[in-house]
């Protein structure tokens, strides 16, 4: 059967779309399968009242843009952002065109009768104490599919648990570790990390680019080592990440700091990895509630980019007198799965403990006690590295200062630059800056490359990256990894032949056990020096190395997305910015791609762009923040 027949007499509706959900997935709200998926919750439970099964739609819909649930009293705000800042004229949701509907003007249910039906409906449990087998959950406004509501208890009560009662702990051991690794003159709330994290199951550490996170992770654990190692059972630490490449750059910096301190080293993962997958499963691991991670202290880094299922599933198999330590910063993009984590955490957390005004006279932090909350946020603010021009754009795009923002990158400098476009439409003619850093990283690449040199190949790779939003489109990843991969070739002389061209950056797009490999990792193409290539992963002082035909699915990554970058850093940044009307413009994009940057960052866009960017915030319906 075509995803389209006539419904009701419109040939443009989605299949077995009837009036109501047939409106709203002709103005581009819901896909097919939103209506297919609600209509079938319908058919289960005998539900047929379709205001019950739009808002079913709608919550499949919300888990798409990353939501756990969707708000009854904001979805119309919420669903325009999406569907009205989006070009007016394109292609609906099942590729007819026509000029939509206005969110506005779509036929929404009084909300007040909304709610009376969800409460009435056999499809939907109804609050907290609801049936447990029904498919949707309906909290406090909040609708969820039931498994996305359970996953977010899971979260809420493995918090409440864990900041429920502080940690026995040696008060001068912990004191003598504290006097050792953060020495008189240190930044105090770095020492405040680790006497919470001593006394709690639960810290969260949380801070921009440059101010000591994982300084100050790597001497939290050997305070820890310090204060809590006996003779018959050493600490046992487990460090973890979300990507491959987040978690080698965690072990690098961390062993780093130790190898400084004389304090051991780390062994870091990938957090799937370090849950154990199964291979008949993607949501479930092999350490769960039945059989627990044997670690006493768990560090989680990048902490920004985990779902919420993700987190539920590490939280129910820690140890329940394990420490906790999630890592990250709360203002980059969340996961482009489901929740935002992090952010919900900290704002659950209110008036974390750690956090001052810079106006606040009062700087000496009691670390005799752990605070209002045992296991509570602390920020990281000082700023130990990352240059003044780009932490003081950081900090304009994260107060949401459209024309500071916008004043500091046409003023420039040393670290940051605006190539301003009038008309939104970029002509390789308007980038001539962005095509030397691109060629010049490239024939670097490649000239290691061809030498067998993997380590100089892989520095070269972290020298410049081109960042942009969207996968297609004037400004997506297929045009500009085209233009990039132009220009490469016209500064070396070499077009890419063949199936593994030596200099081709790769970027692995899914897991693989048998080659440790995860998706997300990058890895350049380098003479073997045998008359083959192989393909070097990892951080350059120490390369892994893999023969092109072990490789799991791979693509060129002459450009890609902020999303993909995340967990990464590169000493220049190119960003491109869509039309100021995308709807993957946001605040935490901007900022993300910003603080990729270690000594540039090039913004490319229109001025309304960049304010569009500033001024729209990410909005992800969730619970996690509230009491229930």
């Amino acid at each position: 059967m075509s995803v389209l027949e006539v419904v009701d007499g419109d040939p443009r509706a989605p299949w077995r779309a009837g009036p109501l959900l047939g409106a709203f997935a002709r103005a581009g709200v819901l896909t097919s399968a939103d209506v297919r998926t609600a209509e079938r919750l319908g058919a289960l439970t005998g539900e047929t009242d379709e205001t019950v099964q739009l808002a079913a739609a709608l919550a499949v819909r919300a888990l798409r843009s990353g939501s756990a649930c969707v708000d009854l009293r904001d979805v119309r705000s919420l669903v325009a952002e999406d569907v009205d800042d989006a070009a007016p004229d394109t292609l609906s949701s099942e590729g007819v065109g026509e000029a939509r509907t206005p969110v506005a003007e779509l036929p929404w249910p009084d909300r007040d009768a909304w709610e009376t039906a969800l409460r009435r409906s056999p499809l939907v449990a109804d609050g907290v104490d609801g049936p447990p087998d029904r498919p949707v959950r309906l909290v406090d406004h909040r609708l969820y599919l039931d498994r996305y509501w359970r996953d977010e208890q899971v979260v809420r009560a493995a918090v409440e648990e864990r900041l429920a009662s502080p940690l026995p702990v040696d008060g001068a051991a912990l004191d003598a570790a504290l006097a050792r690794y953060f020495p008189g003159g240190s930044d105090d709330r770095q020492r405040l990390a680790a006497a919470t994290a001593a006394r709690s199951r639960l810290t969260v550490l949380t801070g921009g680019p440059g101010t000591g996170k994982t300084t100050t992770v790597a001497r939290l654990v050997a305070t820890l080592r310090d204060a809590l190692d006996t003779d018959s059972q050493p600490l046992r630490v487990a460090f973890c990440a979300p990507t491959g490449k987040a978690a080698a750059r965690l072990q690098e910096a961390v062993d780093t700091e130790l190898a400084r301190l004389d304090a051991g080293t780390v062994h870091a993962t990938t957090i799937h990895r370090l849950l154990g997958t199964l291979p008949d499963s993607r949501t479930r691991f092999r350490h769960d509630r039945a059989n627990r991670l044997p670690h006493d202290v768990v560090v989680m880094d990048e902490a920004s980019m985990v779902s919420l299922p993700l987190l539920a599933r590490v939280l129910e198999a820690l140890r329940p007198d394990a420490r906790l330590v999630l890592v990250g910063d709360r203002h980059q993009l969340a996961s482009v799965e489901v929740g935002a984590v992090l952010g919900d955490l900290v704002d659950r957390l209110a008036s974390p403990v750690g956090v001052r005004s810079p106006d606040d006279p009062g700087t000496d932090l009691d670390l005799a006690t752990p605070g209002r909350h045992p296991g509570a946020v602390v920020e990281l603010v000082v700023r130990h590295r990352f240059g003044e021009e780009l932490g003081a754009l950081a900090d304009a795009i994260n107060a949401g200062d459209p024309d500071e923002s916008l004043a500091l990158l046409r003023a420039g400098g040393q670290h940051v630059q605006l190539v301003e476009l009038t008309d939104g439409v970029v002509r390789e003619t308007e980038v001539p800056q962005v095509r030397d850093d691109v060629a010049a990283a490239g024939a670097a690449v490649t000239a290691a490359a061809r030498a067998g040199d993997a380590e100089g190949a892989l520095n070269a790779l972290g020298t410049h990256r081109l960042l942009v939003a969207h996968r297609r489109g004037p400004a997506g990843v297929v045009r500009w990894a085209a233009l990039a991969q132009g220009w490469v070739a016209e500064a070396t002389g070499l077009r890419e032949t063949g199936p593994w061209p030596v200099g081709r950056p790769v970027l692995v797009t899914t897991n693989d056990r048998t080659t440790g490999l995860s998706n997300g990792d990058t890895g350049v193409v380098v003479d073997d020096g045998a008359g083959g290539v192989v393909v070097a992963f990892g951080e350059p002082g120490n390369p892994r190395l893999v023969r092109p035909h072990r490789l799991p699915a791979v693509e060129p990554v002459h450009a890609m997305t902020v999303h993909r970058a995340q967990g990464s850093q590169f000493e220049r940044v190119t960003v491109v910015l869509p039309p100021a009307d995308s709807p993957l413009l946001t605040r935490e994009l901007l900022y993300t791609a910003v603080t990729r940057a270690q000594d540039l960052v090039r913004v490319v866009g229109t001025a309304d762009a960049v304010r569009a960017a500033v001024s729209r915030p990410v909005r992800r319906a969730s619970g996690l923040r509230f009491a229930r």
